[in-house]
């Protein structure tokens, strides 16, 4: 009598891939609790020896949508303490004292890194790659500047240049 061999349980569709979840982003692949088919070889070989994807089990696929929900509720809170942040930066004003000629030229310039930390230092907690100018400021004046939190976030502050007192004669 021959020896039965053990079959292999495989997830398998109808075009012969298998069905996996992804533990990382993969570029090309998919992101992170992404369910994708991939050929048998390429899982055995790769994804699961790497740790980057799983089987998919019911038992997976539930924790996955209970960490997105968690995810999702994270990032919806976060969203709305921007959006507080931004009512509250566009009544403010930002003064900055520069070194000036009498002409009004700056011998420097004001960039986004000098706004932004001037916007830390009063408690709002605004990143150099949120402020939006067109070019750096090289004039003494009052300036509206643009301040994008996300892409659907954004406030206008306004940034006075004067001069400082040593460059005032």
């Amino acid at each position: 009598m021959p020896v039965k061999r053990k079959e292999r349980v495989r997830s398998k569709d109808v075009r012969g891939g298998v069905q996996l979840m992804l533990t990382e982003n993969l570029e090309g692949v998919g992101s992170q609790g992404d369910l994708i088919r991939a050929k048998p070889g390429f899982a055995r070989n790769y994804l699961l020896p790497m740790g980057l994807a799983t089987v998919a089990t019911e038992a997976n696929k539930r924790m996955v949508e209970s960490h997105r929900k968690r995810q999702d509720e994270a990032a919806q809170k976060k969203l709305a303490e921007i959006r507080e942040i931004a009512k509250k930066i566009k009544d403010y004003s930002v003064t900055l004292e520069a070194n000036a000629t009498e002409e009004g030229h700056l011998y420097g310039s004001i960039v986004g890194v000098d706004i932004s930390k001037s916007l830390v230092a009063a408690g709002y907690p605004v990143e150099p790659e949120h402020v939006r100018l067109e070019g750096p400021l090289k004039e003494l004046g009052m300036y509206t500047v643009r301040i994008q939190f996300h892409p659907d976030i954004e406030a206008d502050v306004k940034v006075w240049v004067v001069p400082t007192a040593s460059s005032i004669k």
